[in-house]
């Protein structure tokens, strides 16, 4: 079962920017070589996860394609509120879980 984060916190007009911290987990986590990063975007732009995992980068001797891959996977818990909308506006302050899908379940 999936469940969406009611986004009625987040103001779509809003021109302020946002931070947001993503936390890597298993497959993801390998992927990025991380287990978190703060995710800033600027005023101005839709702060959506989406826009949020485009600033994540892989450190250093960790391919970028093999991120993307994983990420294609992924759903996300948001708050602790499951989903896979890329699209989801999300408020200044949100932490969000990536998660590849895990075997058996």
């Amino acid at each position: 079962m999936t469940t969406t984060h009611p986004d009625t916190t987040v103001d779509e007009g809003a021109s302020a920017p946002v931070s947001a911290t993503l936390r890597f987990f298993a497959a993801a986590r390998t992927a990025v070589g991380r287990d978190e990063q703060r995710v800033d975007v600027p005023a101005g732009e839709r702060p959506t996860i989406g826009r949020l995992l485009t600033e994540v980068r892989p450190v250093e001797g960790v391919s970028a394609a093999d991120f993307r891959d994983v990420l294609l996977r992924c759903s996300f818990l948001v708050d602790g509120l499951t989903t896979r909308d890329r699209e989801q506006l999300v408020p200044d302050g949100t932490v969000i879980d990536v998660m590849p899908p895990f075997a058996g379940g």
